[in-house]
């Protein structure tokens, strides 16, 4: 039987991986096929290296890591691709990955996430490589939100149909 603390931990972080594919997708609503492949400067990463580059994060850590399956990860190949898929790819790409994840997630037992594992040679328990997946998501749904408004000069409206300014209760 799953702890409550664990359901909850399970619950926020499907949640902010359905926030993050959400918002990506907004986002990419606004990119044309020729933008997905701009440098947005010399040390930039084109949005199509982004989202290769979340798939390839996130099936190490919460896919194989947390699920208990080989680890197959090419990470050069995320950074080095300057083409090769189109905008409706890597977007069906994002969404296979993120139900993986989140099906991953919500499936593995109590005993796999404090299991502690080596993922790119750092220790984690289960809860740590959930935690790192999350966050390492999110980072780069900053950056793709960050490009996207840089090249458009306009508000993503990621959250249009809510009242951000209410107060905690």
């Amino acid at each position: 039987m799953e702890t409550a603390l664990l359901a909850e931990f399970k619950q926020h972080s499907v949640f902010r991986l359905k926030e993050g594919q959400r918002m990506i997708h907004l986002a990419m609503e606004k990119v044309s096929e020729e933008q997905l492949w701009l440098l947005p400067g010399k040390m930039g990463l084109r949005l199509g290296n982004q989202l290769l580059h979340i798939c390839g994060n996130m099936t190490q850590y919460a896919i194989a890591s947390l699920g208990e399956q080989e680890d197959q990860r090419v990470r050069d190949e995320e950074f080095s691709a300057e083409g090769g898929w189109t905008k409706a790819e890597l977007l069906q790409k994002l969404d296979e990955t993120v139900a993986l994840a989140i099906s991953t997630i919500e499936n593995a037992p109590e005993a796999a996430f404090l299991n502690v594992r080596k993922v790119q040679g750092f220790s984690f328990s289960g809860l740590g490589v959930v935690l790192h997946a999350v966050e390492h998501f999110s980072y780069h749904v900053g950056q793709i939100a960050f490009w996207v408004k840089q090249l458009h000069a306009e508000d993503l409206g990621f959250y249009a149909q809510h009242d951000l300014t209410q107060l905690n209760e």
